[in-house]
């Protein structure tokens, strides 16, 4: 591809110094023939560029990175012209700025960031609204309050005093992890020494004893976790904190409902985990071609057990699941198309 665009920009070059004819006159036929070639790639590589999609995901520990190369790939392979890439990003915040830049990008995001974009909401107040629709609602993110062994954090309110990650700048671990603390009655600057580390480095953090917990919201598994879960010397605890989720969406909305990580999820977990979970949605700029939104849908629904091959939570991308109560944020009209022409009542 970049080959490509090389080729491409040398060929839009000569054609703007010199017009055929001249190179004709110049060059002779051996030169012409070369950049007809180059033009032609031109053509194609203008096509490539104009069909280019980038997906904002998250870290590389967390499930949207993943499979978010696993869409990609998808839609790479299964849409002809379209050349898709995922990204490593700060996670929903970002995602949702990136595509609210006007470039061609989709964003893996939680709801209430979403939510928050199109409002033009706090860590949007800055920037403004973003026009953005939903094409699927993907899985469950399931919010992990981690700690390990040997913290003295049992519960929710043992997180006063201590070092905590509340998740990296720009993710929507971050905004969920301070609406938890706020519904607990906690001052998330006051009331502990906080960190802004993304799970990945959260997960070394506790390892080597620089923090005493960390915030997580996540697919299950999360690879981050699964590693501080099996690592020597380590004994993961969950905290519960469902009994937060009322007060959460009685200030935010109805967003968030009580779920649960089972003890078999993660090694060593004692019990069950009562938890908030929120829903995961995949959305695109309000302007994307109806055409090309139905494409995209297409693709993901009927290719989905390549993407539950790259990681098991694909298998919650279901075509019951796709509800305008699920989401927030309407559902493009391409992505509509094609879940009411399979059936799905969306209203």
């Amino acid at each position: 591809m970049k080959d490509q665009i090389m080729i491409a920009s040398t060929a839009r070059q000569a054609s703007k110094d010199t017009s055929v004819r001249s190179i004709k006159k110049v060059a002779g036929r051996g030169l012409f023939a070369a950049l007809l070639t180059a033009a032609t790639l031109l053509q194609g590589g203008m096509a490539s560029a104009q069909n280019a999609l980038s997906i904002g995901t998250g870290g590389t520990g967390g499930v949207y990175y993943p499979l978010g190369g696993g869409i990609a790939a998808a839609l790479s392979k299964h849409i002809p012209g379209m050349a898709a890439t995922a990204e490593v990003t700060g996670g929903s915040v970002d995602n949702l700025k990136l595509v609210g830049s006007g470039k061609p990008y989709l964003a893996m995001t939680m709801a209430d960031a979403a939510k928050d974009a199109i409002e033009g909401a706090d860590k949007f107040k800055a920037t403004g609204k973003v026009d953005a629709k939903t094409l699927l609602v993907l899985y469950p993110n399931r919010m992990h309050v981690v700690t390990v062994e040997g913290t003295n954090i049992n519960k929710f309110s043992d997180l006063k005093g201590k070092r905590v990650s509340t998740g990296s700048p720009g993710s929507a671990t971050e905004v969920m992890a301070f609406r938890l603390i706020e519904a607990a009655g906690l001052d998330k600057d006051r009331d502990m020494k906080r960190e802004r580390l993304g799970v990945a480095e959260s997960v070394n953090a506790i390892k080597d004893r620089k923090i005493d917990a960390f915030f997580w919201v996540g697919g299950l598994p999360t690879g981050a976790v699964t590693d501080l879960a099996n690592s020597p010397g380590m004994r993961i605890k969950m905290i519960d904190h469902d009994d937060l989720v009322a007060a959460m969406n009685k200030k935010y909305g109805n967003l968030y409902y009580a779920d649960v990580i089972s003890k078999s999820v993660y090694q060593g977990m004692a019990g069950d985990n009562k938890m908030a979970s929120v829903a995961n949605l995949l959305v695109a700029p309000g302007k994307m071609s109806n055409e090309q939104a139905y494409a995209i849908v297409k693709t993901i629904l009927e290719r989905r057990d390549d993407l539950i091959a790259v990681h098991k939570e694909a298998a919650n991308i279901k075509l019951e699941g796709q509800k305008s109560s699920a989401s927030p944020v309407a559902y493009h009209p391409g992505a509509r198309k094609y879940l009411e022409e399979k059936g799905v009542k969306l209203d």
